[in-house]
């Protein structure tokens, strides 16, 4: 699909080719559909980005508790969207051995219990040893600052999948 072809579609067809480009939150692009026609997909994007920000709390917690964890019980067992399964599988976070597998479930439970949300990271670029790393370091964080976080990863995140899907 082109962006042109995005731009005129009906709003079920719009909001349809970009469900996945938010995880599990359609209402993204259902916030935008009355927008277009975008004239590109920075603009897209931004506009995007502009919804989840107006969103509210409320919604934006729900966006973030929309995502998998990385390297979780859902991954090994198949689980994800086929977005998150292509972002994971290419950080290597399909080939963790069974101890690096315990040390991101111990990582995801200690975020989980702090932060009320799971980790997000846009992991492209990212391996096994730098997501734990990120994992050790925004541990440090606070509540703000990781809500403040995980909405601009999930931005990069949506990002990259508008990229894929334009490509």
């Amino acid at each position: 699909m082109t962006l042109d072809e995005l731009n005129k579609a009906s709003t079920t067809d719009f909001v349809a080719a970009l469900g996945g480009i938010f995880e599990h939150s359609p209402w993204v692009p259902e916030a935008v559909a009355k927008l277009r026609p975008f004239a590109n997909t920075e603009d897209l994007h931004a506009a995007m980005v502009n919804a989840v920000n107006a969103s509210g709390q409320v919604a934006q917690l729900g966006l973030i508790r929309a995502h998998p964890n990385l390297g979780g019980k859902a991954a090994r067992q198949g689980n994800l969207t086929a977005e998150s399964t292509s972002e994971q599988k290419g950080a290597g976070l399909d080939r963790l051995t069974n101890a690096e597998f315990e040390e991101f479930h111990r990582l995801n439970n200690a975020y989980q219990s702090r932060f009320g949300f799971p980790f997000i990271l846009a992991v492209r670029g990212h391996d096994k040893h730098s997501i734990m790393a990120a994992f050790r370091q925004r541990l440090n964080h606070n509540s703000g600052e990781e809500v403040i976080e995980a909405l601009r990863q999930i931005a990069l995140i949506a990002r990259f999948r508008l990229d894929d899907l334009f490509a």
